[in-house]
């Protein structure tokens, strides 16, 4: 790709955005943070955790998205009893007695991994290869997985009995937490005209893949200033209790903060959502828009935190 293409779609990236948010609108109401996370995350190579109790649109909003990108999207069930080559595929015997890999459903572009914490942690695991090298090994082959490939994962916040909270690693492997909240009253009414009155709306595809893929070529290329890099290493830093800059409340009621992984999550989101907003360049303003979708999830309470009830959000919001 050339200098004079790279600046072209620079320039393109946030009416295509624009465009992007108001064909979802079309569907989903309100859950504009959310929106902006996932497509964020999507220009960033990312993934996605959504939490969120049950009716918030979660599975709607996912495959509203594949549709106006025009990709392939499969939905997983997770359940107690799902076992790894339900996901993955496995190897079986073909009519010619040989052995044939038959592709599970990860193989696609788009993947919603609904409520993933109800499955045991074998079964979740089979999600992190992929989610990290972008393939599967299965019978000691690897499989490639087609571009762009995207996961995005629910979890209920509500029902912990029968659940399997995710390891620490899997965790990591997500680029952002997202919480979803209620509709507010106008919100609810917009919701129930929408949904009772039998009308079908029509979405338009905005791009396809390719778009996407080039898309993600140019967010890698936002310059980024050293200060800039500094102050993202400089606020995961402050996420850990051992280290010398943590402050007073880091090291009372933190156990362990986040890795360098945030810190590639934190640069990268920062440089699509400096894109978003017109920019072509990234500053600290940047970097505190994702800093609570990165964060959140890979800054853990201790004891103390845990029995005074203390948010995460609000340790966040004071390092920033």
């Amino acid at each position: 790709m050339t200098k004079e293409e790279i600046i072209q779609l620079a320039e393109s990236f946030q009416p295509k955005y624009e465009q992007l948010r108001s064909e979802i609108a079309k569907v989903i109401v309100g859950q504009d943070e959310v929106i902006k996370a996932l497509i964020n995350a999507l220009f960033s190579h990312g993934h996605v955790l959504m939490v969120g109790v049950p009716g918030l649109a979660k599975t709607l909003l996912v495959k509203t998205l594949s549709e106006v990108l025009s990709l392939e999207f499969n939905r997983v069930q997770f359940t107690p009893d799902l076992m790894p080559s339900d996901i993955i595929g496995a190897e079986i015997l073909d009519e010619n007695r040989q052995f044939k890999f038959i592709k599970g459903p990860i193989f696609t572009n788009l993947l919603l991994a609904d409520e993933i914490n109800r499955t045991p942690p074998k079964t979740q695991s089979a999600l992190l290869e992929a989610m990290q090298e972008r393939q599967v090994t299965a019978a000691g082959r690897n499989h490639v997985l087609g571009k762009p490939f995207f996961v995005l994962a629910t979890q209920n916040p509500i029902e912990q009995e029968g659940t399997y909270p995710l390891p620490e690693a899997q965790l990591d492997r997500f680029m952002y937490q997202v919480n979803l909240d209620y509709p507010t009253f106008d919100q609810e009414v917009q919701v129930l005209k929408q949904t009772t009155e039998g009308r079908k709306v029509e979405i338009n595809a905005v791009m396809n893949f390719q778009d996407i893929l080039n898309y993600q070529k140019v967010v890698e290329q936002v310059p980024v200033p050293d200060s800039v890099f500094e102050y993202a290493v400089n606020l995961v830093q402050k996420t850990r209790p051992t280290d010398s800059k943590s402050t007073e409340n880091t090291k009372k009621y933190i156990a362990y903060g986040a890795g360098p992984r945030a810190g590639q999550n934190l640069i990268l989101g920062a440089k699509c959502n400096a894109l978003i907003n017109g920019k072509f360049s990234v500053d600290r303003e940047d970097i505190q828009a994702v800093a609570r979708w990165v964060l959140g999830h890979r800054v853990v309470l201790n004891f103390k935190g845990e029995a005074e009830g203390v948010s995460v959000e609000n340790l966040i919001q004071e390092l920033l």
